[in-house]
C-alpha cells in the first residue's frame, strides 16, 4: 500500500524571466514500511519537496496524498492537526524544546493532541535509542548525537503514517552520523515505520532501501539501493 503519493507536483516562485521552478512536475510514491532517500545538490528542489509532502508549504499545483488523504484539500487548522497526527519530522537542527526534559520532548506531539500515551511503545523507543539514562535531562545537557536521538524518538512517538527527515545528520560529525543513520534504519525496521529522508550525502543515502534523485525540480532517478 502506498502511504505517500505525489501527482504532478509543482512549486513556482516569481513570474516571467525571473520565475524559479523549484518543483516541476514531480510524481512518485512510497510504499508502507519503505525507507527512501531523496538525494540532490543544493538548489535541486529536495527541501522544497520535503516541505510539500510534509504540508509545511502549499504547492503551485498538483497533489500530495498521505495515508490516502489529499492533504491540500484541508484548511490550515485541519492540516496542522493532520500533520501532528500522521507525519513525524526529524530536522537537522533537532528542534527540541529547551525547557522540556527528554521524556517531555518525546511525548510532546501526543500531549498536544490530548491523547493517552502508550507507555509500552514509548519505553520501547527509548530503549531502542539508548536514552534510558537521559529521560530526565534537558536538551542542553546532551550531545548533538543524543539530541538527534531524542528527535527520532519524538517523531516515532505518535506512530505516524510517515516520518520525514531533513538532512538528519547535517550537524553531526561522520562517526555520529553513521550511528544516527544506523538507528534510523533500526527503528524503521523495528517499528515498521515508513521514512523519507532528504540528504546530499551519497554515503548516507546508501543506507536507505531506495534512492530518488532530484535535479532542477525534477526526478531524474528512482531505484533500489
Amino acid at each position: 500500500m502506498a502511504i505517500l503519493k505525489t501527482l504532478d507536483l509543482r512549486k513556482y516562485y516569481g513570474a516571467g524571466d525571473t520565475q524559479v521552478k523549484a518543483l516541476d512536475g514531480v510524481n512518485f510514491k512510497v510504499e508502507e514500511g519503505e525507507f527512501v532517500a531523496v538525494v540532490g545538490t543544493s538548489g535541486s528542489g529536495k527541501s522544497t519537496l520535503l516541505h510539500m509532502i510534509g504540508g509545511l508549504d502549499r504547492p503551485t499545483s498538483g497533489k500530495v496524498e498521505v495515508a490516502g488523504k489529499d492533504i491540500f484539500t484541508l484548511k490550515d487548522d485541519e492540516l496542522t492537526i493532520f500533520r501532528r497526527r500522521k507525519i513525524g519530522f526529524i530536522f537537522q537542527s533537532y528542534n527540541l524544546v529547551p525547557v522540556l526534559s527528554v521524556y517531555e520532548n518525546i511525548v510532546l506531539p501526543i500531549s498536544l493532541d490530548g491523547n493517552k500515551i502508550d507507555q509500552a511503545h514509548i519505553g520501547s523507543i527509548i530503549e531502542t535509542l539508548g536514552l534510558q539514562s537521559k529521560v530526565g535531562n534537558l536538551p542542553g545537557q546532551l550531545s548533538g548525537g543524543q539530541q538527534q536521538r531524542v528527535a527520532i524518538a519524538r517523531a516515532l512517538a505518535s506512530k505516524p503514517a510517515i516520518i520525514l527527515a531533513d538532512e538528519p545528520t547535517g550537524n553531526l560529525d561522520s562517526s555520529t552520523s553513521l550511528d544516527v543513520m544506523g538507528l534510523l534504519k533500526v527503528t524503521s525496521d523495528k517499528f515498521k515505520q515508513t521514512m523519507v529522508m532528504i540528504t546530499h550525502n551519497e554515503e548516507i543515502a546508501q543506507m536507505a532501501d531506495r534512492i530518488i534523485r532530484i535535479e532542477d525540480g525534477r526526478i531524474v532517478g528512482d531505484g533500489d539501493v
